[in-house]
């Protein structure tokens, strides 16, 4: 199950109901440190794929066999982070970088916009099946926790 965090401070901003689903929305996320705590899950960044549209930092759609990801909007910045490298961690201490081409929206989904999805909680990195890849992680688990950082 994914869940959002608001230990530390970042409260929900409001909240969701569609298709069954029923949480919160944020307009933050926690703070980014040099080993920030996230929840891993698996965004296919294709035309036709379960992101939906093109990528919002350059309107393209992008090969899940390269090393991508999409943050939730707190720490998307407003699309600052476009273009940047993270690093992100497995548990097992295996890492591995991604290039930041996308938000996971955490103020709105349930719509075509979404591709009917909810919105992402305030801690997700969302990641391609690259990154699942180099990080030996199987993506059927669906949700993994990982740590990650600006490089």
């Amino acid at each position: 199950m994914v869940t959002g965090s608001s230990s530390d401070g970042c409260q929900p901003s409001g909240t969701c109901n569609c298709n069954g689903y029923s949480g919160n929305t944020y307009s933050c996320s926690p703070p980014v440190t040099s080993s920030t705590q996230a929840q891993l899950t698996n965004n296919d960044f294709s035309e036709g794929g379960d992101g939906s549209g093109a990528s919002s930092c350059d309107g393209a759609y992008h090969d899940n066999s390269v090393l991508i990801v999409a943050l939730s909007t707190g720490w998307f910045k407003e699309g600052s982070r476009c273009g940047k490298m993270i690093r992100i961690t497995a548990s097992d201490g295996t890492s591995t970088e991604a290039k930041v081409v996308d938000e996971c929206d955490s103020m709105h989904g349930c719509d075509a916009e979404h591709a009917g999805q909810p919105p992402c909680t305030n801690n997700i990195v969302d990641g391609s099946d690259a990154v699942w890849s180099a990080l030996g992680l199987n993506k059927d688990l669906g949700v993994v926790n990982v740590t990650w950082s600006i490089v």
